[in-house]
């Protein structure tokens, strides 16, 4: 039998035994936990100290800058869109430390582009003016492609066709690989950017072509800055466009008079031209000229009938952008009744459709939303010669 004594010696000795043990187990769990606490994300919460980038015209994108991440906010990828798409940009590295409700984001890309696909010939000038274009390595359609710059890129197969716009070839796209895809929707249906989503590529859709005004179209090479990550340069780069575009537009504020306008042309039994609200018809009201529908107003264009034309354009002074049409005697062919115009009698027609690269892109439909200024200057030219007496058009070209 164990006296009082021994069972207490025992009980004692059990007593210390367990605190040993107890202390070694809360080691251990503090280790644990501290470990656990250790690679424990980081989580994106709202942040008061949040910057916003500067935009001065553009509407339908914005960026809020937070410490190692940015929000990017495409509101208007297409005209009467309900739907507003998310991006987070950020670093590979800090990508590793964060965590994110998923349903809050289209995508998720790393602002360390190398390889970017874009689907429209105005986003080539934005990849140039940022020293970017030897990231592009795909693009739907490269022959509408003008810049000499970027079509020795082409030619030497550094970037690849990917065929038409409505049905991008998706099997070369995914063996390119791209970090990301810039594309354009017109209602927010495309099955083969949902593809490319599958496939793990995000895809951003560029609005530049909903803004209502030139320099908010422009404005948007402030977008292509984000996703490189210089969004300084970008800023410089507009601002000088920017300067460019107001200068010329006081120097046309000059002209003693104001010639009248008419534009656009007929598509079967439709004429189509500006509205009073649309960006080239602020180009004509910034060019200091009369255009003929300049107090219209409403989203897209007019579209009349040519008897409505005849009407208020026969003694037009200038006939600008005439469609696709390239000569007067194509013009006339078309259509025998545009020789009613007095612009068209006086060879007073002008039209970028002339200006193109070697394989036959016009140059306007590239490079006239990112340069507005040229743009400017170019009608300033035609309708006010003497204001820019040593200034030749860029785009705009009389036909022949």
């Amino acid at each position: 039998m164990y006296s009082v004594k021994s069972i207490n010696n025992i009980t004692f000795e059990r007593k210390l035994s367990f605190l040993k043990f107890h202390k070694y187990i809360l080691l251990f769990l503090f280790l644990f936990v501290t470990a656990c606490k250790s690679d424990k994300k980081e989580e994106i919460l709202p942040n008061p100290e949040a910057k916003q980038l500067k935009l001065k015209y553009a509407e339908g994108f914005s960026v809020t800058e937070y410490e190692g991440y940015k929000v990017l906010t495409i509101s208007k990828p297409w005209p009467k869109a309900k739907k507003q798409y998310k991006y987070l940009l950020t670093s590979s590295e800090q990508l590793a430390k964060m965590t994110f409700s998923a349903d809050v984001y289209e995508s998720v890309i790393t602002n360390n582009l190398e390889r970017i696909v874009v689907t429209s010939t105005t986003n080539i000038p934005s990849l140039e003016l940022l020293d970017e274009e030897k990231s592009l390595v795909g693009f739907p359609g490269t022959d509408y492609i003008s810049s000499e710059k970027t079509r020795a890129l082409i030619n030497k197969g550094a970037i690849r066709e990917l065929g038409k716009n409505d049905g991008i070839n998706t099997e070369v796209l995914l063996e390119i690989n791209p970090d990301v895809v810039v594309g354009f929707g017109i209602d927010g249906i495309n099955k083969t950017f949902e593809t490319i989503k599958r496939a793990n590529i995000p895809v951003i859709y560029n609005g530049d072509w909903v803004e209502s005004s030139a320099l908010a179209k422009a404005e948007w090479i402030k977008f292509f800055g984000v996703l490189f990550n210089k969004e300084r340069e970008a800023d410089s780069i507009f601002n000088t466009i920017e300067k460019n575009y107001i200068k010329a537009k006081k120097i046309a504020q000059k002209a003693k008079n104001r010639p009248t306008i008419l534009s656009g042309a007929m598509t079967e039994d439709v004429w189509h031209l500006p509205n009073g609200n649309s960006p080239e018809a602020q180009f004509l009201k910034d060019a200091n000229v009369v255009y003929l529908w300049e107090d219209t107003s409403g989203n897209g264009s007019l579209y009349l009938s040519f008897e409505a034309i005849i009407d208020k354009a026969k003694d037009a002074d200038i006939w600008l952008s005439p469609s696709y049409y390239r000569s007067l005697n194509q013009l006339e062919k078309a259509n025998p009744l545009y020789n009613n115009f007095e612009a068209f009698k006086n060879q007073s027609v002008y039209s970028f459709s002339n200006t193109t690269g070697k394989t036959g892109g016009v140059l306007y439909y590239e490079l006239g939303t990112a340069r507005p200024d040229l743009v400017l200057k170019d009608i300033i030219k035609i309708c006010h010669p003497e204001l820019l007496e040593s200034y030749t058009p860029y785009f705009f070209k009389p036909l022949e």
